[in-house]
């Protein structure tokens, strides 16, 4: 069961955080992996960590907020590897923003990341698997905040919110082609982005407390998940979050 022999695997923003320990899953069970993300420099590093595991890698460089890279992304790893097999949008970012002060244009560029990013990324690369009669597994890294307020990240939260619709949509609209479309929503993971909040005391104390796993997820609780959602064993289940987070959301 879960073996992953053959399957190519589309990770965005791949290159580090969540995306690398869902690229290291499947690597570990033997898919080929495409990373696609901006940093070629980190993009080679994590390619070399994969490639350690045995795995197959192709680094491309990607703006998922572009959709004219998007679609070259998908020829280049089509044509490198012959199919796409799973893809799992995880590019994306958080930044502050009080809805008191923020501008427009800084509510279009994170937007254009997070939700555009999976927007095109994931119906970009099934519209031409489904051609071919191909199976493929869809996931979108989501968050928790679809669940709780964020007051000083309200863009980033609508965002992330508008992800999980967009999950669900696509769920129902590719189930009747063998495709399956789900999310994650992590929790407290231990990322470069949450570097600020595990070297602060206080924040330690107050989301330890919590959390009933009582630490922070690392990313190599993602690695499990991501083989799952890539192989045979998950054909029927579509249309799903899935919370990695310690328990903090039904606590």
């Amino acid at each position: 069961m879960f073996d992953l022999s053959g399957r190519t695997i589309v990770v965005t923003g791949g290159n580090g955080g969540i995306g690398l320990g869902l690229a290291r899953g499947v690597a570990r069970a033997g898919a080929q992996v495409a990373i696609w993300a901006r940093n070629p420099e980190k993009s080679e590093r994590a390619k070399g960590e994969l490639e350690a595991l045995g795995a197959k890698v192709l680094a491309l460089s990607c703006d998922v907020a572009n959709e004219q890279e998007i679609l070259r992304a998908i020829e280049t790893t089509s044509g490198h590897f012959g199919r796409i097999d799973a893809c799992f949008a995880n590019a994306g970012y958080g930044a502050p923003g009080d809805p008191l002060t923020i501008s427009l244009e800084a509510c279009r560029v994170l937007m254009s990341v997070n939700l555009a990013g999976s927007f095109f990324t994931l119906p970009c690369v099934a519209h031409p698997m489904i051609s071919h009669g191909f199976a493929v597994r869809l996931l979108a890294v989501s968050s928790m905040v679809e669940h709780f307020a964020s007051p000083m990240q309200t863009h980033y939260a609508a965002s992330k919110a508008a992800v999980g619709s967009l999950v669900r949509s696509l769920a129902v609209r590719l189930a009747r082609y063998d495709i399956q479309v789900n999310s994650l929503e992590p929790g407290w993971i231990k990322t470069d982005a949450t570097a600020g909040a595990v070297n602060s005391s206080r924040m330690n104390e107050v989301l330890m407390k919590r959390t009933p796993a009582r630490r922070w997820g690392e990313t190599r609780d993602f690695e499990g998940i991501a083989v799952y959602l890539a192989a045979d064993e998950s054909a029927y289940h579509t249309g799903d979050a899935i919370r990695i987070d310690g328990g903090y959301t039904v606590f």
